[in-house]
């Protein structure tokens, strides 16, 4: 009787261990399937990266003729290193459609005093002149307040300059209008005003159509959008294919 009894006492306690046991492995089963689906739930997707820049950025854009282009490009090129003591970048360099040998140089400035200085140095005078550099350089110190980076199919730019009454009104009726310049083959790529006179505007965009561009250019629609932003100038247009960009 007491050898019945204490096997019966032997098993019973053998099934709870083995029921402790597997209890356990469930458990830690479902912690492990927990721990998963919380580490892929966390998982998130990158976010693109924006290519709008709203942060003001002043420029240096200058704009003349060359003798020829290639020896002027190369000088060009071996000058940088007076360009960065004045804290001045290369950016874009263009040739105009109109005329190969009219340059389009614009840069991009970390100091304003400097580069001020920078366009009136002497040093600047004989670099361009050593290039082939033919009359006078038009420069101009524009602050880009908007710039768009996105890589599109076109080197075709068009860089356009004139005076409005009022910055801030100019620029929320172009906004507005946006879609129409898409549907005429134009992008907007950047726009800002001069650093000293923010009446004073300059606007470029990419051609993505050059005849319905061409036609835009010259229609009544763009006229009255002229004339609802407030433009007091008859627009300099400078067209030009982009050569290279730093």
């Amino acid at each position: 009787m007491n050898k019945l009894r204490f096997t019966a006492i032997f098993y019973s306690s053998f099934i709870l261990v083995l029921n402790s046991c597997n209890s356990n492995q469930s458990n830690e089963s479902a912690e492990g399937t927990t721990a998963d689906t919380t580490a892929t739930a966390g998982t998130e997707t990158p976010t693109a990266t924006s290519t709008i820049i709203n942060t003001p950025q002043h420029m240096m854009v200058v704009t003349h003729r060359v003798a020829n282009f290639e020896k002027w490009k190369a000088s060009y090129d071996s000058n940088d290193s007076l360009r960065l003591a004045f804290g001045v970048h290369s950016y874009v360099v263009g040739r105009s459609i109109e005329d190969s040998n009219m340059v389009l140089v614009a840069t991009r400035v970390d100091d304003l005093d400097k580069a001020k200085a920078f366009s009136k140095d002497p040093s600047l005078k004989k670099a361009m002149q050593k290039g082939g550099v033919v009359g006078a350089p038009n420069i101009q110190l524009t602050t880009m307040v908007f710039q768009d980076t996105a890589a599109i199919g076109t080197d075709l730019r068009s860089r356009t300059t004139f005076t409005v009454k009022d910055f801030e009104t100019w620029r929320k009726t172009f906004e507005s209008n946006k879609q129409t310049r898409i549907d005429n083959g134009l992008t907007d790529r950047a726009y800002g005003h001069n650093v000293d006179d923010d009446k004073k505007v300059t606007l470029v965009v990419a051609i993505n159509d050059t005849a319905k561009a061409q036609a835009f250019w010259k229609s009544d629609l763009l006229k009255q959008q002229r004339e609802a932003s407030g433009v007091t100038s008859q627009p300099q247009r400078f067209v030009y294919r982009m050569v290279q960009r730093y």
